[in-house]
């Protein structure tokens, strides 16, 4: 079934009042739907539907769910059931979950759990969420470079199991120093008594503990990797990262790309409070709101002339509504840049003129079609000269806004993808406003 199916399928169970249906349904979803599902549904159909899966069913979902939603079930659940669901996740996983929970709580459960259970929780939480020891898992398989590949086989059919997504097992030294990787492909095909050394990728490179997630990824994606290691300072194993932890960011950072325009919360429930909803929206609604207040003090200030010359208040959003289009372009192609790592200060110099150039060919071209409309319409050659002007005026400032906002914005620990939009329209409504309404004043003085 098609997901608005299995959605429409549980709607209609629960307004039925006969809840077998929705039962079965969740029965055949893995958990990833099942949290799809929950996330799509009211709080109070949600909390039912909660209450229809069995423990183990829960512990699964959880993983899964946004934070604003994930933190509505754990306020639910009592100390030993969130020590339950340690043993049924993934380390890092599971430390994803205690960071949602207020410290007090997250400190009962580690207490509560084993002593190897909590030391790998522990060294995980120990790192930023948005780093590679905040994404890893300490779960992992090393070998020895001394031994024989015979030896490592009869020791992987004693474990009966391996962690998911191993591709290949980490080489380390006595001292638990990375070494290299042993690809499984390499150990099932290779001569038995050769030793791992022999056939070992000593080139792979392990990966930074304190290296971005954002940067992770872009390594993954580089090198089509499927797990890699994770090292400290002095080049110790701690643990690996998989490449379904390297989806989640991606999709993270691809949803708060889209997300942070309108000021909304990566994690924010569909279904919230309609307070909850208004208040965490009011702070960027007012902040636009005092970005409109500048730009029709600006207008203000030209009011003589627009009373002079009627046409001015026609033509207006056009150059201001030209300079945001432009400057937004300009914007995500320069955050995108900086989100893949293509750009940095070694070529922002020449993106800069590149957008610049950009800017004055559109600004010609385009200015010159509104220009001869705007002349024919209102029969005015002159006015005709000041939205072309204007309006190329606008798009160069846009262009050149659109490049340095996420680097100044950065510098001063702003994310741009959040505040970029809002700053970058202010200043291509003022300056569009202000350049059109001003060089109207010099023109029919």
């Amino acid at each position: 079934m098609l997901f608005q199916d299995q959605l429409n399928e549980v709607i209609r169970s629960y307004g039925s009042g006969s809840l077998d249906e929705a039962r079965f349904l969740l029965a055949s979803l893995r958990p990833p739907e099942i949290a799809n599902l929950l996330e799509s549904t009211p709080p109070k159909m949600r909390r039912v539907l909660w209450e229809l899966m069995d423990e183990a069913e829960e512990n699964q979902v959880l993983q899964y769910l946004g934070e604003d939603v994930l933190s509505d079930f754990l306020e639910s659940m009592n100390t030993d059931q969130l020590v339950a669901a340690a043993d049924m996740l993934d380390t890092d996983d599971f430390a994803d979950i205690l960071q949602q929970l207020p410290t007090t709580i997250s400190d009962q459960v580690l207490a509560n759990m084993n002593l190897s259970d909590r030391s790998r929780v522990e060294a995980v939480l120990s790192y930023p969420e948005d780093s590679a020891g905040g994404l890893m898992n300490t779960d992992t398989i090393t070998v020895r470079p001394r031994h024989a590949l015979e030896i490592v086989l009869r020791y992987l059919r004693l474990r009966k199991e391996l962690p998911e997504a191993t591709d290949a097992l980490i080489v380390v030294n006595s001292r638990d120093e990375y070494a290299g990787m042993l690809p499984l492909a390499k150990l099932l095909t290779s001569d038995p008594s050769v030793t791992v050394r022999e056939v070992m990728d000593s080139e792979a490179e392990a990966l930074p503990v304190n290296m971005s997630d954002t940067e992770v990824a872009r390594i993954f994606s580089e090198h089509d990797l499927i797990s890699a290691p994770v090292v400290d300072d002095k080049g110790k194993l701690l643990g690996r990262i998989t490449i379904d932890d390297v989806v989640d960011v991606i999709i993270e950072d691809a949803d708060e790309a889209i997300l942070a325009r309108a000021g909304l919360d990566l994690d924010e429930d569909t279904f919230a409070p309609i307070l909850k909803s208004a208040r965490s929206r009011f702070l960027w609604l007012g902040i636009n709101l005092m970005t409109a207040f500048l730009a029709s003090a600006v207008i203000n200030v030209f009011e003589e002339t627009i009373a002079k010359v009627v046409a001015l208040a026609v033509l207006m959003p056009i150059v201001a509504s030209m300079g945001g289009i432009a400057g937004t372009q300009t914007l995500t192609l320069v955050i995108r840049g900086i989100a893949v790592g293509q750009l940095g200060r070694a070529n922002l110099r020449y993106l800069l003129n590149h957008e610049f150039l950009v800017a004055v060919l559109n600004g010609l071209l385009l200015a010159s079609l509104v220009a001869g409309v705007a002349a024919l319409a209102f029969e005015d050659l002159l006015l005709g000269g000041v939205i072309a002007l204007a309006m190329v005026i606008n798009l160069i400032v846009a262009a050149v806004a659109g490049s340095l906002l996420p680097s100044m914005l950065t510098a001063l620990r702003i994310d741009p993808a959040l505040a970029g939009g809002v700053v970058l329209t202010t200043i291509t409504d003022v300056t569009g406003f202000f350049a059109f309404l001003g060089l109207a004043t010099w023109a029919y003085a």
